[in-house]
């Protein structure tokens, strides 16, 4: 890599086209031989069951896979390879993910609105949710607990934990155990497009749910969409794209921590995006030096360089004006490296999540210090919500009229009935004032 693939951009000299451009995330792949693909996948696993999943295991990731669901043979065998080590680390992070979660537990909500009439919010957990993990180039025991922590708290009866197998059919030894943690009795080895499937529809060995959550590849997201809008009758957590991360920093911010963070992003995938927005030009070029020397030292340096070539570093003319254009980006992750960084981060709410101050690294969000770690992206943060325990629920209101209650509202109800033209609307309530009058 050189200098060359992360340029800086002067932001006071670009167009407005060219400032959108700059901002542009990297395209999802969409295209119509991938949504096609991803269709025929979903319609032989809905018709196939678990003759389709496993065919396509075999041909993605185990050519020897024999089942999909793992035994308690195997789950114990797995569990007996994780360190002492690996076990502490988990334990830790699920501690943490727990108590931040477990503060979030929604209370319901009763209120008389006037006389004789009585509402009331509920909130119920929802019955079944499958969990995806992906697998393919990392392993990602966190997402387990992000999402197998919530739905222990809310209490979702079933829950079903699939995640890709390794080459050799097994899966990780580390997803098992955080899964054991959070209680969760049913994993299945398979993945992709097809995995969304199978929750979807339910197979011989996979049981339907309610909602899907969990990252992917651009076949689990296309799934996603598509099932989520179609007969399944399934939902999903967010819409979602390839990682990214905004640094927002000034002179007061260490390079060598700013060029870090934007690597922790960069090593995900090829088509993460990691952007650094920043007032100083000396902190520009240092980091542009540090992201050169730090790359090259990846074990995974091929996968960043190839995300770098696709990110940016932007000098603004002030502080105030990075703020601007880290508000238009609204990243799925947002550090904000300024020695006033907690005042500063009251101006930023476009993020799935902040990193506040020069010591707190955004891999610290994505394992252990309790927040969530699945949130919108590509733009999304403007009108999704990061993940957390409320979407394991669903809410529903009751209402309670009395005789006097509805005497009160019911000019009020048959006049906006008459309005809509809505007679039986309106009738529903006379008929009952009627009784009234004959019972009296």
């Amino acid at each position: 890599m050189t200098r060359q693939n992360i340029a800086i951009t002067q932001w006071s000299q670009l167009s407005n086209a060219e400032r959108q451009a700059t901002l542009a995330r990297p395209e999802q792949s969409r295209s119509l031989e991938l949504k096609e693909t991803v269709r025929s996948i979903i319609e032989r696993t809905k018709t196939e069951g678990d003759a389709a999943l496993l065919d396509y295991t075999r041909q993605f990731d185990c050519a020897e896979i024999s089942q999909l669901v793992l035994s308690g043979e195997q789950k114990q065998a797995l569990l007996a390879q994780v360190s002492e080590r690996a076990k502490a680390a988990i334990d830790k992070a699920y501690d943490n993910i727990r108590a931040f979660h477990l503060a979030q537990t929604p209370e319901d909500i009763t209120l008389n609105t006037s006389p004789g009439v009585r509402c009331t919010l509920k909130y119920t957990a929802l019955e079944s949710v499958g969990l995806y993990i992906p697998g393919g180039s990392a392993t990602l025991p966190s997402t387990a607990l992000m999402l197998g922590v919530p739905a222990q708290i809310a209490g979702c009866k079933t829950r079903v934990l699939v995640t890709p197998p390794n080459k050799q059919g097994q899966m990780s030894p580390e997803v098992v155990y955080a899964a054991e943690k959070c209680g969760i009795d049913t994993l299945v080895m398979c993945g992709g497009a097809q995995a969304i499937a199978a929750l979807a529809y339910g197979t011989e060995s996979v049981p339907k749910v309610d909602k899907v959550f969990g990252p992917g590849n651009a076949f689990v997201t296309e799934a996603k969409q598509q099932l989520s809008q179609n007969d399944s009758g399934i939902s999903i957590d967010m819409p979602a794209g390839p990682s990214e991360l905004l640094v927002l920093a000034d002179d007061s911010a260490n390079p060598r921590f700013v060029a870090a963070d934007l690597l922790s992003q960069a090593e995900h995938g090829p088509d993460s995006q990691v952007i650094l927005v920043t007032p100083s030009a000396a902190l520009a070029q240092a980091v542009q030096a540090e992201l050169v020397a730090q790359c090259n030292a990846l074990p995974r340096v091929d996968i960043a360089r190839q995300a770098l070539a696709s990110s940016r570093l932007i000098v603004t003319k002030s502080l105030a004006e990075a703020v601007a254009v880290t508000q238009s980006y609204a990243p799925e992750h947002l550090a904000v490296q300024t020695d006033a960084a907690a005042a500063l981060s009251e101006q930023l709410t476009t993020a799935g999540s902040i990193f506040v101050g020069h010591y707190t690294p955004e891999s610290g969000g994505d394992y252990a210090t309790g927040t969530n770690h699945v949130l919108p992206t590509y733009g999304y943060a403007k009108n999704y919500s990061s993940l957390g325990l409320l979407d394991f629920y669903r809410r529903y209101t009751l209402q309670e009229v009395t005789r006097d209650g509805l005497a009160d509202l019911a000019d009020s109800i048959t006049t906006l009935a008459e309005i809509e033209g809505l007679d039986a609307h309106k009738r529903a309530v006379t008929i009952r004032l009627e009784a009234q009058e004959d019972n009296a």
